[in-house]
């Protein structure tokens, strides 16, 4: 766990120590995804939702919690379905599009994830740009989120 001195910046090696147990732990139990929903309520028919997630199981449910507040934003879920350990999954889920542009972004932009999940992230940032210039606001920007999915068709900002 770390010190409060570490999350305030004060202490810089175990800050970097924390940043890098942070970032292998998201190449394994994390994901950056990007969700479409028909949503009424919206001009467009439709809701994009980029999210960062990490999840664990209940007896980690600790680990979630120095995630959460090492980031200072987002939420932790349960999710009431069982695992093969019987215990209830925990979801610490960050979807405010201010909060992933201005802490999650930079953060693993500087602290480079090792896995395939760095080309998801990759995809995640495209996302999150595009929902920050309000594309996903008409048709033609809803099919640009869907296209994040197909390479060939990737919008790239001019």
């Amino acid at each position: 766990m770390p010190s409060k001195n570490a999350l305030g910046a004060d202490n810089q090696q175990e800050r970097l120590r924390i940043s890098s147990w942070i970032v292998g732990f998201v190449d394994g139990e994390g994901c950056f995804s990007v969700s479409i929903f028909k949503n009424r309520t919206t001009r467009s028919g439709f809701q994009v939702m980029p999210e960062f997630v990490v999840t664990q199981g209940q007896k980690s449910l600790n680990v979630l919690e120095t995630i959460k507040d090492f980031f200072g934003c987002g939420a932790i879920y349960v999710n009431r379905r069982y695992d093969n350990h019987k215990e209830d999954i925990y979801r610490y889920c960050v979807r405010a599009t201010k909060d992933l542009n201005e802490k999650i972004i930079p953060f693993f932009k500087a602290n480079k994830l090792l896995t395939y999940k760095k080309n998801d992230f990759e995809t995640f940032c495209k996302a999150v740009e595009m929902k920050l210039l309000n594309l996903h606001l008409t048709a033609e920007g809803l099919q640009k989120f869907r296209d994040l999915k197909n390479p060939q068709r990737l919008y790239v900002r001019p």
